[in-house]
């Protein structure tokens, strides 16, 4: 399988380097990543201007642009070739709950929809691992397990996040739902002028507790979280009385 691997902490990120060795024992495997750290990007595209894109090596590219640019330019002149599923990540911190609605790994994957195999998103709740070589050769495994075993999934994102842990202490894999976030905590200020004040934006709410296994609860329980995220724009909605009203004329 022809893999395009990207993310939004940058080409020289650890976790890509990771995954691009344990991806490449039995895929052919490029990377087309951003030149620089893009955080918090979701599916933001460099619109109207020139990106610049530098060969690193003969199976690295480093883009002067967003993660969702990554996966574009990949896909349509970068390779030369369509690859057969794009995979973004190890993200460095988790992308759970509502987190996806901003989430550069996340959208990064999502310009793979159309591909043969459904894009997957990678990340791990911790920004500094403590057994980074056991997520990606997981992460691998999960990746030929939808490679040996292809379904139609077009226009969805499988979204997996797995927990800080070490291989012994995972207690396996669950598919979840996403989970919501309560109310954002207040941004802190740090620093004021007569005229202006800096702010420096704070994490969202903390999880609410679900009737369904949600992935946050899921991560902290110890166990890697699967999701889809189904991104089926054109998908026709059910008559309610809602739409009957508003569509009336």
């Amino acid at each position: 399988m022809k893999i395009l691997l990207t993310n939004d902490d940058g080409y020289d990120a650890p976790n890509i380097k990771n995954l691009f060795k344990a991806l490449s024992k039995d895929h052919e495997v490029w990377i087309v990543a951003p030149a620089n750290n893009c955080s918090g990007m979701s599916a933001a595209i460099s619109f109207l201007k020139e990106t610049e894109i530098k060969k690193i090596n003969e199976y690295t590219y480093a883009v002067d642009g967003t993660p969702a640019d990554c996966t574009y330019f990949g896909l349509l002149c970068v390779l030369g070739f369509e690859p057969d599923m794009v995979v973004s990540g190890i993200n460095h911190g988790a992308n759970l709950g509502n987190d996806v609605l901003y989430s550069g790994t996340v959208g990064a994957a999502v310009g793979g929809r159309s591909l043969k195999f459904p894009p997957v998103a990678i990340s791990v709740a911790s920004y500094d691992a403590v057994d980074p070589e056991y997520i990606a050769n997981k992460s691998a495994e999960i990746i030929n397990t939808i490679f040996l075993n292809p379904e139609d999934i077009q226009n969805k994102v499988i979204n997996i996040n797995f927990p800080d842990l070490v291989e012994s202490e995972v207690k396996g894999t669950k598919f979840t739902r996403l989970s919501r976030r309560g109310i954002p905590t207040k941004p802190t200020e740090i620093s004021s002028s007569s005229n202006s004040k800096t702010y420096r934006y704070n994490l969202q709410g903390e999880a609410i507790k679900e009737s369904y296994l949600s992935d946050v609860e899921a991560v902290q329980s110890g166990y890697i979280s699967l999701s889809i995220l189904d991104y089926n724009l054109t998908k026709a909605e059910e008559d309610t009385n809602l739409v009957r009203i508003l569509c009336s004329e």
